[in-house]
């Protein structure tokens, strides 16, 4: 096991950059996923760590050792596609094995390290089978133990996933957090998942269009989001994010309603940042904001609502008891949390601090 650190870590192609700069330090037996929606540079980023790209510039370091330019067997590093990667023709045990006989590892220490992660990856009833035999979850685990028989420093994980239906990803994410719990292997993981994000990681790089928006643990992501993108892209249903008039020590929404909020700037423009979970019903009030519901979501222990602020068509989410008999075509009142409000620079998407926050 090693520290990995990225230092300014960047990658172009034909003179076209697409990893700005990317720098960050993890410790030996950190979970730091890379999350990010389609084509915004993390399964490269993945890649340059592995060996499988070239890094155009910048230092990357795997246990104190400067790997730049090193093949990626030389890296002591392992890696789990999204894909498996399995060999159709060979037993589990063969799969698992295959990598240590290529490196000519006495026989019993292979069938010891085979043994031991099929122990720890619940395989062992499945060792004679081939893949072909096996679900997409106990292929997944295969795979996984491929990569960890090897004991490498560092284990890296592209989507591996994606190719699950819901109900086993979920068993699938708890199994990979107790595997890392046992092993205190240092992983880094692909996904664009952001439950998968949020569950597993110790710390999230949010990626943006090869840039890392934010580094920081999850629950810090969630609850001081460094950008708007963060702030859009991490939360479920995503955070309603509008654009607002300061006046007068608080707020003109769109359709003209006015909004009492303390803490956001004199005067001009601004994005206010609203969670669905912090958008409580209230009786109406100039500290309130009207919504016509569209549609409503029942979703058993919550229910989301649908609309636009009254006299405009500026969409709302907000989340509601289960319970909730709200209909299509209501009006129904919120009052915002103030200790919950996110401001946004409307020129450049980063974080605002309001005078009330902390």
């Amino acid at each position: 096991m090693a520290a990995i650190t990225l230092k300014d870590i960047r990658k172009s192609y034909a003179g076209n950059e697409v990893i700005h700069g990317i720098s960050i330090d993890i410790p030996d037996g950190e979970f730091v996923v890379i999350v990010g929606p389609s084509g915004c540079g993390k399964s490269t980023l993945l890649r340059m760590v592995a060996g499988l790209e070239e890094i155009t510039s910048g230092t990357l370091e795997i246990g104190g050792r400067v790997v730049n330019d090193l093949e990626p067997r030389q890296r002591d590093i392992a890696m789990v596609f999204q894909n498996y990667a399995l060999y159709p023709h060979m037993s589990v045990r063969e799969n698992m094995a295959y990598g240590l006989k290529i490196s000519k590892l006495p026989k019993p220490e292979i069938e010891a390290r085979v043994a031991r992660a099929a122990d720890m990856l619940e395989l062992q009833p499945y060792l004679d089978r081939k893949p072909r035999a096996l679900s997409g979850g106990q292929r997944q685990r295969v795979a996984m133990g491929r990569a960890l028989v090897r004991d490498p420093a560092a284990l890296l994980l592209d989507e591996p996933l994606s190719n699950l239906d819901a109900k086993l990803r979920v068993q699938m994410r708890l199994e990979i957090k107790d595997m890392h719990l046992r092993t205190g292997q240092t992983t880094l993981y692909v996904t664009h998942d952001q439950v998968e994000a949020m569950t597993l990681a110790d710390r999230l790089i949010v990626m943006n269009k090869g840039i890392a928006e934010q580094i920081a643990t999850p629950l810090e992501v969630y609850e001081r989001p460094a950008s708007e993108f963060v702030a859009g892209f991490i939360g479920s249903p995503a955070m309603n994010i509008l654009t607002v008039e300061c006046r007068d020590g608080g707020a003109l929404l769109p359709g003209g309603h006015p909004l009492a909020l303390a803490g956001l700037p004199a005067a001009g423009q601004v994005r206010l940042g609203l969670r669905p979970e912090d958008l409580h019903p209230a009786q109406p009030g100039a500290d309130t904001i009207p919504v016509e519901l569209r549609s409503v979501e029942h979703l058993g222990a919550d229910a989301f609502g649908y609309g636009t602020i009254a006299g405009s068509e500026m969409p709302l989410v907000l989340r509601l008891p289960g319970s909730t008999r709200a209909q299509r075509g209501e009006r129904i009142d919120l009052r915002p949390d103030p200790a919950q409000i996110h401001l946004f620079d409307p020129a450049d998407g980063r974080r605002m601090t309001a005078r009330t926050q902390k």
